[in-house]
């Protein structure tokens, strides 16, 4: 299984996991290339090579208008970086209207207004990348905005970003999260984050480490402090680890292929970095990879017309469920019938219950617990001859299997007015 694994020792901030994702991406200056056209605007990426304790590494900034935003200026700073303990915790205000003054590394105090989630997802749809990979920053971003929702008191709509900050940390969740997609690891472990200690000073006064937005983004994962002082673990770092981490554990067994540092730009008596490595997982004999506990409940049919069934069978899988089917049987008085069978989370059991009871003629409903088995599953985008084509892989128990996304093979297809076969045997041959 092709594994990614993220060493989380220094935190998390999103310019440091997208240097080190950089780094073993097989071409790093054409991504870089290919991000600073996506059309954000007036941002521009460079990439940097630093040293940090004797361990080389790369170092990201990204340009706004020919300037880098620097945290130790100004009223608040970037959290696309992590920082010590007299900066700033957070970029965000909930105080709407407000002007605020930023220095930069080269010039004087800038103006700079208030953007909110709204505006940034139609930034984010507008860019020249993937509809996977739009998704995925959109999703990141609304944690982060649910976080400051949260520690603010205030609905998601009232919470306002920065415009500076917004353009940074735009550009380090798209970045990232194009890096992932190019990357296309089966599974993601990161090891428990450390949030560094001490305090922070933010707008809003002085608050303790995490931060609140930052620790309530971290619910559920493994998080500890320690000697170093100050916010190691920015907002932006806790989103892009929650949204894509499959497991935080120590690290697994793997055999490494490639290994990459992310390097932030503070230095502490440790290695200011974050280590990635990417490398393949064995499948152990009789270890159980994948499973899970489901209901399935079923009624027999024999008073509802094809139609009536398939409406129901969509809508339960609408609602939710993990698979409707329906088997041919014979009933009582030998009069041919139909299974319904409906696969759900057993804590869906009663509404599932209900819409089939509802939806359906059946007087009763069968329950069983299944035991579920399945392959750990990934999508990936691929440019092919023909266009771009999602690819779904499943890997695990000693096994891997692929297979284009039908839709866009259809589209394609359609479009070229040729057939399905042809479509899949054009994009087979470029593979």
């Amino acid at each position: 299984m092709r594994t990614l694994y993220l060493e989380c020792n220094m935190g998390a901030a999103g310019d440091m996991l997208m240097a080190g994702l950089l780094e073993i991406h097989p071409d790093a200056k054409g991504f870089v290339d290919k991000f600073n056209h996506l059309g954000i605007p007036k941002v521009k990426l460079q990439m940097n090579q630093t040293s940090k304790c004797g361990i080389t590494g790369t170092q990201m900034s990204v340009m706004i208008d020919g300037t880098e935003e620097d945290s130790h200026h100004g009223e608040h700073s970037s959290f696309g970086e992590n920082m010590k303990e007299e900066e700033h915790c957070s970029d965000f205000s909930s105080d709407s209207g407000h002007i605020h003054h930023h220095k930069t590394h080269t010039g004087p105090a800038k103006e700079h207004f208030h953007t909110n989630l709204s505006r940034v997802t139609d930034l984010i749809e507008n860019l020249n990348i993937s509809k996977e990979i739009k998704e995925d920053a959109i999703c990141v971003y609304e944690k982060i905005a649910q976080a400051e929702s949260n520690a603010h008191g205030k609905p998601v709509s009232e919470i306002h970003f920065h415009e500076v900050g917004t353009m940074d940390a735009v550009a380090d969740v798209v970045g990232v999260c194009m890096l992932i997609h190019d990357i296309a690891p089966d599974k993601i472990v990161a090891s428990p984050v450390h949030v560094g200690s001490g305090s922070v000073r933010c707008a809003h006064g002085i608050l303790p480490v995490p931060a609140p937005a930052t620790a309530f983004i971290l619910k559920d994962i493994p998080i500890y402090g320690g000697g170093i002082r100050g916010e190691l673990c920015t907002p932006t770092g806790a989103a892009l680890l929650k949204h894509f981490v499959d497991e935080f554990s120590d690290m697994p067994v793997m055999r490494v292929e490639k290994i990459g540092y992310g390097m932030g730009k503070k230095d502490f008596s440790v290695a200011n970095c974050i280590r990635v490595m990417l490398g393949e997982t064995e499948w152990k004999k009789n270890e159980i990879q994948k499973m899970d506990e489901v209901l399935e409940l079923c009624c027999n049919l024999d008073d509802m017309t094809p139609e009536d069934i398939g409406f129901a069978t969509e809508l339960l899988l609408k609602e939710g469920a993990l698979d409707v089917y329906t088997t041919a049987v014979y009933m009582k008085k030998n009069r041919p019938g139909i299974l319904l069978s409906c696969l759900c989370d057993m804590e869906e059991r009663q509404k599932f219950i209900q819409l089939i009871l509802k939806h359906t003629t059946t007087l009763g409903i069968r329950e069983y617990t299944c035991k579920r088995y399945g392959l750990e599953r990934n999508c990936s985008v691929r440019d092919t001859v023909l266009g771009k084509v999602r690819v779904k892989t499943a890997s695990g128990y000693g096994v891997k299997k692929e297979k284009a996304e039908y839709e866009d093979l259809a589209e394609i297809a359609r479009k070229e007015s040729i057939s399905l076969e042809d479509v899949r045997k054009k994009i087979e041959k470029e593979g």
